[in-house]
């Protein structure tokens, strides 16, 4: 072989080499990092909702990464896809991002809209990707059984409205005082809003109180109409099922028909600032459900302060909204997923983990008052046990009430009646799963 032959391979295997190593440092760097496909909206009629949530979402994340290098040295690393809250954008943006990025896997879902939850959900089921619904979602899906990979945690639908009637209960001085009383369910016109009008009549009928359901047509600008027909009604109570502008109209409007806002209570979704502060004095004394408090005392809020946001690298476009309700949910369901992660690593291994690995990891998710403590939300998050059975885990809510200015948490836990609910739950998961030819997991005891 002559010098230019020696030459030539020489040159061929150094360059086979290199890309070998730049192969090698890619997969490498792909290896340290887990992945969360976010499916986003900041424009669009709920855009308030969205860009609380995500930015929240995001901002604990990146806490996690800069404070403690990620999770069991596995950095997180996440990207947008913008859905403007349109089920079809949703699914299209869950096939996008669904594969993971530069070869990181993704760990999990979390679309924040019904919608586009129920569009996606036998996806997520066919990709073993768990979906996060956190407050929102299939009822049904709370039994893990027959919905292995979707995770409605905290509160269920029906957790939510059981828990509202149990907290009227209270105000009237026992859930049998409730004979004879009149409540309007004042819902969204959207599979979310009408999801839990079964649920209502069967409390009605288990507790002798009338039950009205008025439907707002998407997005709920104009309301006249419901209003005037809950003033002939004459409730005692209204439970508004809100989302984004529909929530101040109704508080605006309730005061032009001569409803007090007190009696008003606001579900998991019209619980916000942004849901009470544009209804201006129409707001004061709105009563609504929380999973979760504004505020920016707890250790986690202040971390996040401390090392992200005062870094400007937090990710809300107007800081005033740090603390917010929206913002606080971003960041509880950020702990919730990072728990997950880090529960599933401790039986893994401290490595980037397919979304099967991570849905065993919410399904043995446990969050004490302890563990709580540690991460520095106690008081922020609800304690919270999912299982195999049961993908909701808390089902408790506290009330809080709009001072014209802020919320301020007027109840201690109230505790939806979930043995009354389980059974129904089942009834529904089993219809679902005959349907669709999927034979139930059996669970351990």
């Amino acid at each position: 072989m002559n010098l230019s032959s020696i030459l030539s391979t020489l040159a061929r295997r150094a360059v086979a080499t290199a890309v070998l190593a730049a192969g090698l440092l890619q997969t490498a760097h792909a290896a340290a990092e887990q992945y969360f496909p976010l499916q986003s909206y900041r424009v669009g009629p709920y855009a308030a909702g969205g860009t609380g949530f995500f930015g929240g979402f995001i901002d604990y994340l990146r806490l996690v990464n800069e404070r403690d290098g990620g999770v069991g040295g596995v950095k997180l690393t996440w990207s947008e896809c913008e859905t403007e809250y349109v089920v079809e954008k949703g699914v299209e943006c869950y096939e996008r991002l669904k594969k993971g990025l530069n070869g990181a896997p993704a760990a999990a879902t979390n679309p924040l809209s019904v919608g586009i939850a129920y569009a996606t959900l036998e996806r997520s089921a066919a990709d073993k990707l768990p979906l996060i619904t956190i407050n929102h979602g299939r009822t049904d899906s709370t039994d893990g059984r027959v919905f292995p990979y979707v995770f409605p945690l905290q509160l269920n639908p029906y957790s939510e409205v059981s828990a509202i009637v149990n907290w009227i209960g209270q105000r009237s001085g026992g859930l049998d005082k409730l004979k004879g009383r009149r409540i309007v369910v004042l819902y969204h016109g959207s599979p979310y809003g009408k999801e839990t009008i079964p649920v209502i009549d069967i409390l009605a009928k288990k507790y002798g109180f009338q039950a009205t359901h008025i439907e707002v047509p998407h997005p709920g600008n104009e309301q006249q109409s419901q209003w005037l027909t809950i003033r002939r009604t004459q409730p005692d109570w209204v439970i508004l099922r809100g989302w984004g502008v529909m929530n101040p109209v109704a508080l605006k409007t309730a005061q032009k028909v001569g409803y007090p806002a007190d009696h008003i209570i606001g579900n998991i979704w019209s619980n916000s600032e942004e849901d009470a502060a544009p209804a201006g004095d129409a707001a004061k004394g709105y009563v609504s459900i929380t999973t979760h408090p504004s505020g920016t005392s707890f250790p986690v809020l202040q971390d996040i302060k401390r090392v992200v946001v005062d870094k400007g690298q937090g990710n809300l476009a107007d800081p005033k909204r740090f603390g917010t309700v929206y913002y606080n949910l971003g960041v509880v369901n950020g702990i919730l997923n990072v728990e997950a992660l880090r529960t599933a690593q401790a039986r893994f291994g401290k490595r980037p983990l397919t979304g099967e690995e991570v849905r065993w990891g919410f399904e043995n998710l446990k969050l004490d008052d302890a563990r709580l403590k540690e991460l520095g939300a106690l008081g922020l998050v609800q304690p919270l046990k999912l299982s195999c059975a049961d993908h909701e885990g808390g089902g408790a809510v506290r009330f809080q009430q709009w001072t014209g200015s802020g919320w301020k948490v007027i109840s201690d836990w109230v505790q939806a009646d979930r043995a009354l609910l389980r059974p129904i739950i089942e009834e529904s998961a089993a219809r679902y799963a005959k349907e669709k030819g999927i034979k139930p997991r059996t669970c351990p005891q």
